[in-house]
């Protein structure tokens, strides 16, 4: 027995010859919308709802990377001189035969692979692309005959491995809503720290996403363990890190509505003298520095994720704005069409039986 319901919603078909192509201009498909007025309506304010929704996980997004952009930059100066104490150091002791476990180069038989994600997702392709990176990783140690170990960090990489049982998993530590402290990167640390000296590892490599602008973040792969000589932070294939320009994201007002711009600032470090006395013995110095320069290089890394995931997720809620102020306009159309259609053939009928009566 067939039934009937008042409920009525739209159907978007998509026809053949509605399909067009211009000159230049990739392949565009259009849609005819098939469904009442007051299912227009529905959708029309479903479309707002949505644009509300997504414009404000916008500017919160904005508000965030600031914070987390202003973290970065404010201890870059930290790092660029503890580089330059490492490095000054080294230059007093190279002569000299001494043993520091984090700077012991083995032969590489085991990697670990410390991978860095975000716990919640509406941020595009951030954790896909930082987890591509990763297994091509894998892909690549084990095509070399070399060993592995993953220590992921963060909700997504960690539903991300747990799905792949045959990837060797050493640990799985959930990520940080709020900026990452100190505290948070020496738990990380930690774990490195005795895999490496143990030798159960004999690198140990960090994966994670660089930010480099608002509209573009790179995954990158640095070797965390063995830590450098001279401090430098560099990558799998020798090429290291520079300090590019910082961009910081402010809060305005345009047209009666937030928007978010940015300026592009340079932070310079403080003069380090070249000259340098010790009090103590040199290589006291370096042993209890290496572990505070092992934290540091941890916690820029979980800095410079968080940012490029806020800006992955502020960029990915502005198109995702955009597409519903879209839709909104597309449906407001459509909606003034069928409406203005349904009068005009109500005043038709008004007019004919009007000239029928008269008739």
């Amino acid at each position: 027995m067939a039934t009937s319901s008042s409920f009525s919603i739209c159907i978007p078909s998509k026809t053949a010859a509605a399909t067009t192509r211009r000159p230049g201009r990739p392949l565009t498909t259009k849609f005819r919308v098939t469904c009442n007025l007051r299912a227009l309506r529905d959708r029309i304010n479903s479309a707002k709802n949505t644009q509300k929704v997504t414009e404000a996980m916008k500017l919160v997004a904005a508000a965030k990377v600031r914070r987390a952009q202003e973290a970065v930059v404010s201890g870059r100066p930290f790092y660029e001189t503890l580089v330059e104490v490492l490095y000054n150091i080294n230059e007093e002791i190279q002569t000299e035969d001494i043993d520091i476990p984090l700077t012991k180069v083995r032969t590489v038989k085991k990697v670990a692979l410390v991978v860095v994600t975000g716990d919640r997702g509406l941020c595009g392709g951030f954790n896909n692309a930082v987890l591509r990176k990763a297994e091509a990783r894998i892909e690549e140690l084990k095509q070399l005959g070399l060993d592995y170990t993953v220590i992921s960090i963060g909700k997504k990489g960690n539903t991300h491995f747990l799905a792949r049982p045959y990837i060797n998993v050493d640990k799985l530590l959930d990520g940080f809503n709020n900026l990452p402290t100190a505290k948070d990167a020496l738990k990380i640390a930690d774990d490195a720290y005795s895999l490496f000296v143990s030798e159960d590892v004999d690198k140990v490599e960090l994966v994670y996403t660089k930010f480099v602008s608002l509209l573009k973040s790179e995954p990158v792969i640095h070797t965390l363990l063995p830590l450098s000589p001279k401090g430098e932070i560099c990558d799998i294939n020798g090429v290291c890190v520079d300090a590019a320009d910082d961009e910081f994201f402010r809060l305005t007002t345009k047209e009666g509505k937030l928007t978010v711009e940015r300026d592009v600032v340079r932070v310079q470090a403080q003069e380090f003298s070249p000259v340098l006395q010790f009090e103590q013995d040199p290589v006291q110095i370096l042993d209890a520095l290496m572990p505070l320069y092992l934290n540091s290089q941890i916690l820029r890394a979980l800095q410079e994720s968080l940012a490029s995931e806020l800006a992955a997720r502020m960029t990915a809620m502005s198109a995702a704005t955009d597409n519903a102020i879209e839709l909104k306009n597309t449906l407001s159309i459509l909606y003034n069409r069928k409406r203005q259609a349904k009068i005009t053939g109500e005043m038709l009928e008004i007019v004919s039986g009007t000239t029928a009566l008269e008739g």
